[in-house]
């Protein structure tokens, strides 16, 4: 296959799906730190403190509710007309429902009606993130030098971090406010200021090529007519493993969204304290996850994504009981240690691991299924949690248990697949497609 003579265009896409995910998760995390600690205040009656932290952490995962079907269109999109146009649609509709968000009325001024217009804008956003990590993933995969995939794909973990640190870094001086002006006006300053960020990330995608790889399936007419049927018809397999696999995702929205309103609402630790503990362990993560990817490109995929998940299993213990225990120096230690470290490992190689299961032809259509799937439990985890979660100084033991168990889950569900660390960009997948010719299941879309 051939490959782009522009020496730059790799380092080009991994900027764009850096910017690009940045932006988007931004604006998704936003979401996450306000249905946290403001939502349950605004968007819902305040009778009921415990029944409305409950509905807010709904909010934040009724999204992963519109990703799986989001994945389907979005992956049949860039899969039959181009990676570009996908990334392209997936960071104007985030932007635009992330505006609207700041906009819309509080249940104090519209009643039912303003958690019903919260719930619609959230689902959009769901749409959106649907295809953002799939078709950034694709992109710089099919953009990158073989022996350097890890390193390049892990580019777009990166930018979801450096989101994920905005999303917190713009709540920390908002957290100053009193409680009147951050519950009227304040918490609407962090979704206004994504208008600004997502015209950059637009302004750097449409300079981007369309991938080598992509074009040369177009020169050939091998483009599948039905991705989603190729896709079931031979992969399926590949597409489980990544559903139980993406279930890693649970232990970040338990470290970003669930144990943060566990400490600042249940044991009254400072807003600030636990928003700069997630700044603190994402800064360590924009590192470690190149680094770990750069390992990756030198060992496998494999034994790294199965590190990271066992140690998630092992560490989200000690975490949440230093948080019941008030522990403010072993909060930041093990926070960073657990997040900025050894998630890492997980989160910076899913991208190359999960995309080399599949050939060109389905890539972006087989990623963003299996995540999106896999994703909406990471997303109603916070809710799960907060049903589980028990009185007492021992009521955080359910949560922990279900945080290790979808840990453990993703990391025997990776030890099943194939390591392709050394396999040619234009031998991905083709196991798959041959094992199909041969049973006489051979993929008849093309």
């Amino acid at each position: 296959m051939k490959m782009s003579t522009d020496h730059k265009t790799p380092g080009r896409a991994a900027l764009a799906s850096w910017l690009g995910s940045a932006v988007e998760y931004y604006d998704f995390f936003v979401y996450g730190t306000a249905a946290a600690l403001i939502f349950p205040k605004i968007f819902f009656s305040a009778e009921d403190p415990q029944t409305a932290a409950i509905a807010s952490f709904a909010t934040f995962g009724v999204a992963y509710i519109m990703r799986p079907l989001g994945a389907v269109i979005l992956g049949h999109i860039g899969d039959k007309f181009g990676r570009k146009k996908v990334l392209t649609f997936t960071l104007l509709l985030m932007g635009f429902s992330t505006f609207i968000i700041g906009c819309l009325p509080t249940y104090g001024q519209a009643g039912i009606l303003a958690p019903i217009l919260l719930v619609l804008a959230r689902l959009l956003q769901g749409v959106s993130a649907a295809g953002e990590q799939a078709g950034a993933s694709s992109m710089t995969l099919e953009h990158a030098p073989e022996n350097r995939r890890a390193f390049f794909t892990s580019f777009t973990l990166s930018g979801t971090q450096a989101g994920l640190i905005l999303a917190t870094l713009v709540f920390i001086p908002l957290g100053a406010l009193n409680e009147a002006a951050l519950l009227s006006w304040g918490w609407r300053i962090p979704f206004f200021l994504s208008f600004a960020v997502v015209i950059v990330g637009f302004w750097v995608r449409r300079t981007l090529a369309e991938t080598p790889a992509f074009l040369e399936e177009t020169k050939k007419g091998e483009v599948a007519k039905l991705p989603l049927v190729s896709l079931l018809t031979n992969y399926w397999a590949d597409v489980l493993r990544i559903i139980f696999a993406a279930l890693i995702s649970v232990v970040s929205t338990i470290f970003s969204v669930f144990t943060l309103s566990y400490a600042v609402n249940t044991m009254h630790i400072d807003r600030s304290t636990m928003l700069t503990v997630l700044v603190l362990a994402n800064i360590v993560a924009l590192g470690a996850i190149p680094a770990w990817a750069i390992l990756a490109d030198r060992v496998g995929r494999k034994p790294i994504f199965i590190f990271g998940a066992v140690g998630c299993a092992v560490l989200i213990w000690p975490y949440i009981w230093a948080i019941s225990q008030n522990n403010i120096t072993l909060v930041f230690v093990l926070g960073i240690l657990l997040s900025g470290v050894v998630y890492s490992a997980s989160n910076g190689i899913w991208p190359a691991l999960y995309a080399e299961m599949f050939d060109t032809r389905v890539r972006l259509s087989g990623m963003a299924v299996g995540t999106q799937i896999g994703f909406a439990l990471g997303g109603f985890a916070p809710t799960i949690s907060a049903a589980l979660m028990g009185n007492g100084p021992m009521g955080w033991v359910p949560v922990a248990v279900f945080t290790s168990i979808t840990a453990l889950i993703a990391a025997v569900s990776a030890a099943t697949a194939t390591e392709t660390y050394q396999t040619p960009i234009d031998r991905l997948g083709k196991d798959a497609r041959h094992f199909a010719a041969s049973t006489g299941h051979a993929d008849r879309t093309a």
